[in-house]
């Protein structure tokens, strides 16, 4: 039996949205347990927040460096931290424990910069440590599937690609204590932009995990609607994928009527395939004779590689919770052989530093184009 690994987390405090989201994502397989963290910056919410969690009061640490320069002289330190702080500090934080030995699960986007993304990438080959980023929309079943549909040319040669985002919970012009609009929309904290680096790198994600389409170039237009912001909170993006193909993707956040409606359709020669993650348990697949047919995580036909991710019987949803636990079910499982010093490169099914690279080359793409008037980029290479 494997054993159960250890890990810590920056962030994720009393008033946090996700850190609390991911310890429960970790605990639903018991294949590893929070053992330290540096969990605010303010004294009193750090340590309530570790002893509420159950950590020893000798491993909640006051700051990030203060917990890798700790938790790597110990002979019990943790195996890997997550981080789940304000983009600002992402970098930082994960560069301080790749060279402190610890392997890394941060959240998304994974810098402020592309150089900064780049930098992470070499370090963690580096240092020969596993490096996820957590888009959690490639963890769900459905999504496993529709890439293996693909790969499998069930709807042949990809045409084109529409793709949204729609939220509205930034709707209102105050949103006065509101901390997660607070970091979001200030540029110190979430970097150069926010509705497109909050959520439209999930679709440039989910996208290619599904399709294995990179974007070779883009056109976008980052608006500010709300009065008062710096930031975009509703963005239009056109792409050209490396294959040829085009892509339309939509992300806003002040779209009232939505909560979470992340959507994408995938049009090909002989058919297409449309995923709608608030009912993420099912595949709409169209083939070109205009026949449908409506696939479910848990029926006979999901192939075994992605029926390897379900957890319950068909019928019952398990939703975004259980996509992220899937990705840090696979990462700990490679986590494991390559300790073992077995190869793992093939089993391994999580989005990686590449990933979160990429993403912010998408981000850096799309502000380069809304200065050039909304002109095409180019991406640049890897």
């Amino acid at each position: 039996m494997s054993r159960i690994l250890s890990y810590g987390m920056a962030g994720g405090g009393r008033g946090s949205l996700i850190g609390p989201a991911h310890r429960r994502a970790i605990a639903m397989d018991g294949k590893a347990v929070l053992r330290a963290g540096c969990f605010s910056r303010q004294e009193e919410n750090n340590r309530q927040t570790g002893e509420e969690w159950g950590v020893d009061p000798d491993r909640i640490y006051k700051d990030y460096m203060e917990m890798a320069a700790a938790e790597k002289e110990r002979t019990d330190g943790i195996d890997f931290v997550v981080i789940v702080t304000p983009n600002v500090s992402h970098y930082a934080i994960a560069r301080t424990f790749l060279e402190a030995g610890i392997a890394v699960v941060c959240d998304k986007p994974l810098a402020m910069t592309t150089e900064e993304a780049r930098q992470l990438c070499v370090l963690a080959e580096q240092k020969q440590l596993l490096f996820m980023v957590t888009y959690v929309y490639s963890g769900y079943t459905a999504v496993k599937q529709i890439r293996s549909m693909i790969e499998r040319g069930m709807i042949g040669r990809i045409r084109t690609i529409a793709a949204e985002y729609p939220q509205g919970w930034l709707a209102k012009e105050d949103m006065t204590g509101n901390k997660q609009a607070a970091w979001r929309l200030d540029p110190e904290q979430a970097g150069q932009s926010n509705t497109l680096a909050d959520i439209g790198t999930h679709i440039e994600n989910t996208v290619h995990r599904m399709t294995g389409l990179s974007i070779r170039r883009l056109m976008a237009r980052m608006e500010c609607i709300v009065p008062g912001r710096r930031l975009d909170d509703n963005s239009a993006v056109w792409v050209e994928y490396d294959s040829g193909a085009s892509g339309a993707y939509w992300a806003s956040q002040i779209a009232i009527g939505h909560d979470n409606g992340l959507r994408v359709r995938i049009y090909g020669e002989k058919g297409s395939l449309h995923w709608f993650q608030e009912e993420g348990e099912k595949i709409l697949y169209y083939k070109e004779d205009g026949s449908r047919m409506e696939i479910h995580r848990g029926d006979a036909m999901i192939d075994a590689d992605a029926a390897a991710y379900d957890r319950i019987p068909s019928g019952h949803s398990e939703g975004w919770l259980g996509a992220l636990a899937n990705h840090y079910c696979n990462y700990i499982e490679c986590f494991h052989a390559k300790e073992a010093g077995e190869a793992y490169e093939a089993g391994k099914n999580f989005p990686d530093a590449y990933d979160g690279l990429a993403g912010m080359q998408f981000i850096e793409a799309c502000v380069e184009s809304q200065a050039k008037g909304n002109g095409w980029v180019v991406l640049k290479e890897a």
